[in-house]
């Protein structure tokens, strides 16, 4: 019998509908988003990309309640390895975000490193190896980011591992971990991303548990990974090729990450998020159907 995870608060986002940008052609229509992640049965939603759903607070208010929704997160993109100059450009965004996230009275800003390799062009914009120097831009930065947003914001950073990123393998996530203050700053571990580059999501959730502040539920397909990962391929193409798969298909099991999350005995967020841009406009719902009656048979 599954255990009960009752600390374990399941949701989805506009990754799972094939959203990645606040505006495109090949995205399904916010509205469209709303009404389906409802009838999936989820009601928790991140914001995804600013803009893609409406910006002002008593609309997107709205919207979410009449379908029965809440907001748990909001995102941003920032490069805070790049030293203080970095500052002024990234305050701008979260500022936007972290102010829209509040107001939905959601808790947490998912904070993604800046790609070290384009996603589309797979151009090489800067080294995969982050100096010395740069691992203490980065982790004051996220420290100073912690700080300001809990202060301005009432929010809670998470920091979301990420593939051709550099914060991605088991190495440099510890290495962010043990560099930075836990009152400041923790952890949005996504299974897919953290098992894409090699990682296993459950040794970190029971060797880091104190950090794990919210979870990105996600599998990759191994045969198509070590393809990718043979072969050098950026993450926007990998996806594309189909690596972030649908449950239970992929690794890692979910179950076995569910229950030592639920051991944590705190509260948690776990959103599915499904990479899947660009598809089909009626792909996203009946995975998101299958998967939301695979987690209840985990127990979530």
């Amino acid at each position: 019998m599954a255990v009960a995870l009752d600390r374990i608060r399941v949701g989805s986002a506009p990754d799972s509908w094939g959203v990645w940008f606040p505006d495109d052609p090949r995205q399904v229509p916010w509205q469209r988003f709303l009404d389906e992640v409802a009838e999936a049965g989820y009601s928790w939603i991140e914001l995804g990309p600013y803009g893609y759903l409406p910006t002002d607070p008593a609309r997107l208010g709205d919207e979410v309640k009449k379908r029965g929704l809440k907001v748990s997160a909001g995102t941003i993109f920032c490069g805070l390895h790049r030293g203080p100059s970095e500052w002024d450009t990234t305050w701008e965004q979260v500022s936007r975000v972290a102010a829209l996230t509040r107001d939905m009275g959601a808790k947490h800003l998912v904070v993604i490193p800046s790609f070290w390799r384009d996603d589309k062009t797979a151009e090489i914009l800067e080294a995969p190896e982050l100096t010395t120097e740069q691992w203490g831009h980065l982790t004051k930065g996220m420290e100073r980011l912690g700080r300001e947003v809990r202060d301005t914001y009432g929010l809670d950073i998470v920091v979301h591992p990420h593939a051709d990123t550099h914060i991605d393998t088991e190495e440099h996530v510890e290495r962010f971990l043990d560099s930075t203050d836990s009152g400041l700053v923790n952890l949005c571990l996504d299974t897919g991303h953290y098992a894409y580059c090699g990682g296993d999501s459950v040794k970190l959730i029971e060797t880091y548990g104190e950090r794990i502040g919210y979870l990105h539920l996600k599998q990759v397909d191994p045969e198509i990974l070590a393809d990718v990962v043979k072969n050098e391929v950026p993450f926007g193409p990998a996806v594309q090729r189909g690596v972030m798969c649908e449950p239970p298909a992929g690794v890692p099991e979910l179950g076995p990450v569910l229950t030592a999350a639920q051991r944590l005995g705190v509260d948690l967020f776990a959103i599915v998020e499904q990479d899947m841009y660009p598809c089909e406009p009626d792909k996203p719902l009946p995975i998101a159907v299958r998967t939301r009656k695979f987690l209840r048979s985990c127990g979530a």
